[in-house]
């Protein structure tokens, strides 16, 4: 299957989330996919076999337990494919980095100088002489 196409399932995208914060038992990613989708055990169990298959996850059995992870060479292979349109995006993303930086000055400034132009520590001396 492309990795495009294993992307493309919302289910499969929260469990690569999830394998991307950590290590999971396919107990706890069942429970966790099943808070957000209604999904039988079995639908679930079958959405890990599509990930290990394609090589987006590794099983390994510790007991009674299926440990998975992130396994990063598929994950690999569609960031290159994406590496030729990141020229495209750069710029954008780096204006809207421009954007939320501006804008957390502004609220600090905002925030230190108080809605009258006063400084923070005026208003509260202020207030407390009333």
């Amino acid at each position: 299957m492309d990795a495009f196409a294993v992307l493309a399932d919302p289910v499969r995208r929260l469990i690569l989330e999830l394998l991307a914060e950590r290590e999971r038992a396919a107990g706890d990613i069942t429970a966790l996919v099943r808070q957000q989708f209604r999904m039988t055990q079995p639908a679930v169990s079958q959405q890990l076999k599509v990930l290990r298959d394609n090589g987006f996850a590794s099983v390994k059995i510790v007991g009674s337990r299926r440990i998975y992870a992130l396994h990063g060479p598929a994950l690999h292979e569609a960031d290159l494919w994406l590496d030729r349109f990141r020229a495209f995006w750069a710029p954008t993303m780096a204006a809207l980095e421009t954007e939320i930086r501006r804008g957390q000055r502004e609220r600090r400034q905002h925030v230190s100088r108080g809605a009258d132009g006063r400084s923070g520590a005026t208003r509260v001396q202020i207030r407390r002489r009333r």
